[in-house]
């Protein structure tokens, strides 16, 4: 079990420091002007019609890094400091979410299984802490708690994973359509690249720490067999 706390330590400092970076990046890269003057939400909305996507709206939603594409009232929304900022971070932050419009509209495999994952992923999020906890105290009396409890945290794994090459799509698809809309150019494409590079590398993060607690799970409760 030693070498598991190490491991979990190793992974938030890893963590810690994705965070950092990409913050930092992002903060850097929002001072940075586009040459075309384009405001977070102009480029979205272009990029959507040269997708020949029109029945996405394009919002402005409260907070920092809060961007998100909403497939059930087809909204791409962009943050306040994302929205209205004409910087290479709010290009590529507005092109990524985009991204995922464009694989709704082209009925995207894996984010089609992540969407349709996502009703079992909320029940388990809001029940899994306390069933694992309990599981962990009655593990010798009543182990099928435990065991519920890694069935659901689990499918949050799962989730993560199925997470990875969404994301990673949707970066590459905004990365391409900025090249060749020339909404980015030679002078400042790799730092669009590099921003949602940082941003992918959190959701890899996620990902192997969740499934390495799941491991810690599963051990406890094959453990509790012996």
């Amino acid at each position: 079990m030693n070498s598991y706390f190490i491991l979990f330590i190793g992974i938030a400092i890893v963590s810690y420091i994705v965070q950092a970076n990409l913050q930092s990046k992002f903060k850097k890269y929002s001072k940075m002007p586009l040459d075309n003057g384009m405001t977070g939400r102009d480029v979205a909305i272009k990029m959507l019609h040269d997708n020949g996507i029109y029945d996405v709206k394009v919002v402005s939603t409260p907070g920092s890094l809060t961007d998100h594409f909403n497939p059930t009232n087809k909204t791409v929304n962009l943050s306040e400091g994302v929205y209205n900022s004409c910087s290479v971070a709010a290009a590529a932050v507005a092109a990524h979410e985009c991204g995922h419009a464009v694989q709704h509209a082209m009925a995207y495999a894996p984010l089609k299984m992540r969407s349709a994952l996502v009703p079992f992923v909320s029940f388990a999020s809001s029940w899994m802490t306390w069933i694992l906890l309990i599981g962990i105290i009655t593990v010798q009396s009543f182990p099928q708690i435990l065991l519920g409890g890694i069935l659901l945290f689990a499918s949050t794994t799962l989730f993560s994973f199925v997470t990875l090459p969404v994301e990673i799509d949707a970066s590459r698809r905004a990365l391409a359509w900025l090249s060749t809309a020339g909404i980015t150019n030679v002078r400042n494409h790799s730092e669009a690249s590099s921003a949602l590079r940082s941003a992918a590398y959190t959701y890899v993060v996620a990902a192997l720490s969740s499934l390495a607690t799941l491991v810690y799970y599963i051990l406890i409760y094959t453990r509790s067999r012996d």
